[in-house]
């Protein structure tokens, strides 16, 4: 009788699955072109999840990550021939037998969902269940059930076995945010897949048939259960021994959960904005946005660098930087340490001068990340902290005048532009040093002039200030009065021309690295020589004057070389120290995001302070 219901099923449910495979075909052609959806199976390298890309600091150890998510991927050769049985032996005995789907247990859960409203068991056969994370949803509608056979039918058709197991065990979920094997032996054992006895490659293998169910933190013992079980079928398969399967069911399971890591947020951020340019550069984005003639052409490609961007942060790549973990402690500190002001922000950047490296940046005093970054990101007028580079080492430069050259430090009006020395003074004529000493305004106006506006300007043109405009070219600036400004990282970077009169823009990333470990990305060396040894080693000793006994000396440190020089704009709404010793170069910004009047604090000296902690 038994055998005869059975026939009778079969020879029912047969034609029935048959016109559910039809009705389902003719679904997907509704949506799509059936042979966009086979081609897009076909393209499954372009379709792989997102991968977990890691940041590294100059003792290439890890201290961010750029997903929430851990998804790290592992090449078919790297997985254990243990698991593969144990996994298949889980989710598909068939796996080696089937087309893409097994026929038999798709009647059998046909059968059994007949008796109920909806979808209760699934019959799913790993390519299956790749097809459903690579391309459809997780609902439970025979629409959804119909159109995954026929991606597994083609995902069959164009990928060998081993690849659909290779491709199924970097993509399934293994609970607690992990996909992928390799990311699930980090996770929960703190391993790579090499470094697992077969005793945790069955406790992996058993989390993906029911993640929620068999959750290592939160069910443990189920999880432990299931495991038990797949080494028994490993057993009755007999790819194992009675004794073998004992020994790895006795075998203790320690859990070493793995914690991501994501530190120094001022400073992974700031590479991930890096990045973007770095791609830019190399991939012709930034030339076509040069080229670019209209304001819709150039927004076009920003979008497509957005995306490129962000296609390459989720590739599983490991950036390697020169943050120095230290440093950038050290750094955190001194800002936090010295701003206990109510909404009194600050930013610094600390550049290593031999290799013209960021080694450590402060984006605020309690920084956030992804909050807005001070360092890069604050454009701000600079005050005196301009005139090194925009007035006498330009002058000095075309001159060759020597420190003890003469100027007039005399009141100055040219029209309505009438600036003064601090206090209204009127000093008369001093020596070029001394006037850089007590960061007078008339004199450096005069050497400007002296200059000449254009040949000023000509001479900070490499530094990239990207918020300088035409219409800063005037004397104004000479004493820090820009349309805009600049940016902590933008005037840190271009006092490094000080440290030898050459000139490298600084870098964060060393290089970038896909999953396999060939490198994808690196900064171009090309440093340029900006001013002559002749100049460097006049600027040199202004800015160590400055230091031991003008406005620079609160920051002073006990270093065979300290060169520094201050800032301070209108209305006090900006107070600058930027210099260098022979190891670094280092600048700080203290101010309000909005500006506001700080004359209170002056006499504290924030900026001079937190430059003097940072560089000790």
């Amino acid at each position: 009788m038994r055998m005869t219901v059975g026939y009778l099923t079969v020879g029912i449910l047969t034609p029935l699955f048959l016109l559910l495979l039809i009705w389902s075909h003719q679904e997907v052609q509704h949506v799509k072109a059936y042979n966009k959806a086979v081609d897009k199976a076909v393209d499954i390298a372009n379709v792989l999840p997102e991968q977990t890309s890691f940041l590294l600091d100059a003792n290439n150890n890890r201290f961010s990550q750029l997903t929430s998510e851990m998804r790290l991927y592992a090449n078919s050769e790297e997985l254990p021939a243990f698991l593969k049985d144990t996994i298949v032996l889980s989710e598909d005995r068939n796996f080696y037998e089937h087309v893409g789907f097994d026929a038999g247990a798709i009647i059998r859960a046909v059968v059994k969902n007949l008796v109920f409203t909806h979808i209760q068991q699934g019959g799913s056969t790993i390519t299956q269940q790749l097809a459903r994370n690579l391309y459809l949803t997780q609902e439970k509608t025979y629409n959804r059930k119909m159109t995954e056979l026929l991606y597994a039918s083609e995902i069959e058709k164009t990928m060998t076995k081993d690849e659909i197991l290779e491709s199924y065990l970097n993509i399934i979920y293994f609970s607690n945010g992990v996909y992928g094997i390799r990311s699930a032996a980090l996770f929960y054992f703190q391993q790579d897949l090499s470094g697992l006895t077969n005793a945790q490659l069955a406790f992996l293998a058993a989390i993906p048939n029911n993640p929620g169910k068999y959750d290592p933190l939160s069910h443990f013992d189920a999880a432990k259960e299931r495991q038990e079980r797949l080494i028994d079928l490993m057993v009755e398969e007999k790819k194992l021994s009675p004794e073998e399967g004992n020994a790895l069911k006795a075998e203790e399971i320690k859990l070493n959960i793995f914690k991501s890591v994501d530190h120094y947020a001022d400073y992974a951020v700031y590479v991930e904005h890096e990045l973007t340019e770095l791609i830019s550069l190399t991939e012709g984005y930034h030339k076509r946005l040069n080229e670019a003639e209209s304001e819709e052409a150039r927004k076009k490609i920003t979008d497509e660098l957005y995306d490129r961007a962000a296609e390459v942060k989720n590739s599983g790549i490991t950036i390697y930087t020169a943050l120095d973990p230290d440093q950038q402690q050290q750094s955190i500190q001194a800002v936090k340490a010295h701003l206990p002001y109510e909404e009194v922000e600050g930013a610094a950047v600390v550049i290593r001068n031999d290799t013209r490296e960021i080694v450590s940046m402060v984006g605020g005093k309690n920084y956030n990340k992804y909050n807005f970054n001070r360092a890069y990101q604050a454009v701000r007028q600079p005050g005196s902290a301009i005139k090194p580079l925009l007035v006498y080492a330009s002058f000095i430069e075309r001159t060759k005048a020597p420190l003890s050259q003469l100027v007039d430090a005399s009141h100055y009006c040219n029209g309505t532009f009438c600036p003064e020395n601090y206090g209204g003074v009127d000093y008369g004529s001093m020596t070029m040093s001394r006037a850089f000493l007590l960061s007078l305004n008339t004199p450096a106006v005069r050497l400007m002039e002296q200059t000449g506006i254009e040949n000023a300007f000509q001479s900070i043109t490499p530094f990239h200030f990207n918020h300088v405009v035409p219409e800063d070219h005037t004397l104004a600036a000479a004493i820090g009065g820009f349309s805009y400004g600049m940016t902590p990282l933008e005037l840190t970077d271009a006092y490094t021309s000080f440290i030898d009169g050459s000139y490298q823009a600084a870098h964060a990333i060393r290089k970038v690295t896909d999953r396999n470990g060939k490198t994808l990305f690196e900064w171009p060396r090309e440093p340029v020589q900006i001013w002559s040894q002749a100049t460097t080693g006049k600027m040199r000793e202004l800015l160590s004057i400055a230091a031991a006994s003008g406005t620079g000396n609160p920051a002073n440190v006990q270093k065979p070389y300290v060169g520094i020089k201050t800032g301070t704009t209108n209305q006090y709404f900006d107070y600058w120290t930027v210099g260098l010793t022979n190891e670094y170069t280092t600048g700080v910004w203290v101010g309000h995001d909005l500006p506001k009047n700080m004359e209170s604090i002056e006499l504290d000296r924030p900026a001079h302070y937190i430059w003097r902690d940072i560089m000790r």
